[in-house]
């Protein structure tokens, strides 16, 4: 790769997000024409069991004559999103505090059947 190639992949001004397992970069670039265009990737850590992990990354290149467009589309899902959920996380997976809970045995047989005829008993109606 020439010097000049490799220049054009410089990253001119960038920007990282960190959300969790999730990394999202903001990054400047450069066409050969000298102009500039946006990337943004997600990159998510994958952990295995025997401790080892990867990295799988999405990226999404965004042009200057896109930007109009795809602001106002962001804005208007982020809003759409807030106005009908409100600002407040609603799954518990997403607290910082969440512990996992430990699976619960499922029923089988004859133990899932006699739940099936339980009566909830209101002890006021004795």
């Amino acid at each position: 790769m020439s010097e000049r190639e490799s220049m054009d992949q410089e990253e001119i001004h960038s920007k990282v997000l960190r959300a969790g397992r999730r990394t999202y970069f903001f990054d400047v670039r450069s066409t050969k024409a000298g102009d500039y265009y946006l990337t943004i990737t997600e990159s998510k850590k994958f952990t295995h069991d025997d401790g080892s992990f990867h990295y799988k990354k999405h990226k999404i290149y965004l042009y200057k004559e896109d930007f109009d467009a795809f602001k106002e589309n962001i804005i208007e899902m982020m809003d759409f999103i807030i106005n009908e959920k409100g600002i407040e996380v609603i799954s518990e997976r997403h607290q910082k505090d969440f512990k996992k809970e430990e699976e619960q045995p499922s029923l089988v047989g004859e133990e899932a059947k006699s739940l099936e005829n339980f009566t909830d008993v209101d002890f006021d109606d004795i």
